[in-house]
């Protein structure tokens, strides 16, 4: 065979072999694959993989030496995407495409697909959030759990937690268990925060505690995860359900910093039997301390929006002891901090300014987002092509208005199943710095997503253009009518 006739026949079995992967979709699969100093050296420029996409493909361009390089990953016994062959030094980008493509095609015609991703060091079993152990009583399993495992319209987010799972490996036993049954928000909200910070470009360990190491060149730091639960005892267990303006504006300013201020300071104060507090225990010691809380109090429902969606503006506040009063004057928003000492509801008064309480020096910063949701979850998996068949998924919200003068967000509503929508994990994360921070964390470790200073007696802000600030995701099922016409 001649060499143009050999060159051919790979070229049309490439072809037929290996498609252009979605980036979302292909994000999802290598979420857990990405070394941190890889994105400081690469620049990832094009994914592929076979039709059944159980080979993955990766072009990327080395930024030292400006060539390019490609990259197979394939499923390992566990079910994780991880790399199997790498090769470099290609001069042209469409040369490396060419070889990953020739490469996948020879993957997939050598047959034992299910072995060639096998790494050695797997863990006995995959860890499956979604299978309930044989011999649990269904009747118990978590509301929320149940509509996700069952609903044919949350098969997004189980395509989510398909590829999220494996790669999660928790000191903590009992973490599948109470996810299905007792602690799904908690649990929820770590997987978030997990997901969260891969893509911002951290390698993630998990130590007993605090929840979270991570890593880059340059920077590591701890968090541990906290929420915001319904209160079953004492004042704060009587929900005052603001229904005007002037009652929601009470219940922002009282019940909710004391909501945020028990969950916080109980973290804040707590120790294990050796009286180490999370910023003491071993390797996780003298390094940045976050706590990472969510507001999970009052779920949603069809008839109004989670508690989660509209208590974040009472979060500040409680931070910083201060509350923020405005006014328009000559056309120009007027904003101003002052000093707020405390907080009450009903009987019970607390002080404000968490930063400023005893051993607080220790929390470098409060991290907050208001979409640790399963919409969030559901969302992603929209994004990375997952919807399935007779559903639309819509997103309702506010976006940041940049407008020096604005008092409101930018209004919006968009089609999250639309080709140009784009979703990332970290959109919605918001980090509130602390002034007093034995630790501080650069503003750099957390570029690209908003933070919140408190500097000269003042609130300092640097919030990315787009950025949502609350949101609702509406989901759509379509039938047939008598007719046979497509109604929702």
């Amino acid at each position: 065979m001649g060499e143009a006739k050999r060159k051919a026949q790979a070229r049309a079995k490439r072809d037929v072999l290996s498609k252009p992967l979605n980036p979302a979709r292909f994000n999802l699969y290598a979420l857990g694959a990405r070394m941190a100093p890889t994105r400081i050296i690469s620049e990832e420029r094009s994914y592929w993989s076979d039709h059944e996409e159980r080979v993955l493909g990766l072009v990327f361009r080395d930024r030292i030496d400006n060539d390019y390089g490609w990259m197979l990953l394939a499923r390992d016994r566990v079910g994780r995407f991880r790399c199997i062959k790498v090769d470099v030094s290609f001069t042209s980008e469409q040369l490396a495409i060419e070889r990953v493509r020739e490469s996948i095609a020879q993957t997939i015609e050598n047959g034992n697909i299910e072995d060639v991703g096998y790494q050695g060091d797997e863990p006995n079993e995959p860890f499956d959030l979604l299978r309930v152990a044989v011999g649990e009583d269904e009747a118990k399993l978590h509301p929320f759990f149940k509509i996700l495992r069952d609903d044919p319209a949350r098969t997004p987010a189980r395509a989510v937690f398909k590829e999220l799972g494996p790669w999660l490996a928790p000191t903590d036993p009992h973490f599948v268990h109470e996810f299905q049954f007792q602690q799904f928000d908690q649990r929820l909200w770590e997987l978030y925060l997990w997901a969260a910070f891969r893509e911002l470009g951290f390698d993630i360990e998990q130590p007993e505690a605090p929840d979270f190491l991570c890593s880059a060149p340059g920077v590591a730091f701890t968090a541990e995860a906290t929420v915001v639960s319904p209160s079953t005892a004492g004042p704060l267990s009587q929900h005052p359900d603001p229904q005007t303006a002037d009652e929601l504006r009470e219940f922002l300013a009282h019940y909710m910093p004391m909501k945020f201020g028990s969950s916080l300071t109980s973290k804040l104060n707590k120790k294990n039997k050796a009286g180490e507090s999370y910023w003491d225990r071993g390797e996780t010691a003298n390094k940045p301390f976050i706590l990472a809380v969510a507001d999970f109090h009052k779920p949603g429902s069809m008839e109004e929006p989670g508690s989660m969606s509209y208590t974040h503006s009472a979060l500040w506040p409680y931070l910083y002891g201060h509350r923020v009063d405005w006014e328009v004057i000559e056309g120009k928003l007027v904003v101003r901090a002052t000093k707020n000492p405390e907080h009450r509801y009903g009987n019970k008064t607390v002080p404000s300014g968490f930063f400023d309480l005893p051993g607080a020096e220790n929390v470098s910063a409060v991290l907050f987002s208001n979409a640790g949701t399963l919409a969030k979850f559901d969302r992603m998996g929209v994004v990375a092509g997952f919807a399935p068949p007779g559903h639309r998924y819509l997103r309702v919200g506010y976006r940041f208005n940049p407008d020096p003068n604005a008092i409101v967000g930018i209004p919006f509503q968009v089609e999250v199943s639309d080709q140009n929508y784009t979703e990332f994990w970290s959109d919605e994360l918001q980090i509130f710095h602390n002034p007093n921070a034995k630790y501080p964390l650069p503003p750099e470790t957390f570029a690209g997503i908003t933070q919140h200073f408190f500097k000269e007696g003042d609130h300092h802000s640097i919030t990315p253009e787009g950025s949502v600030l609350a949101s609702q995701t509406i989901i759509l099922r379509f039938t047939r009518d008598e007719q046979g016409r497509s109604v929702a």
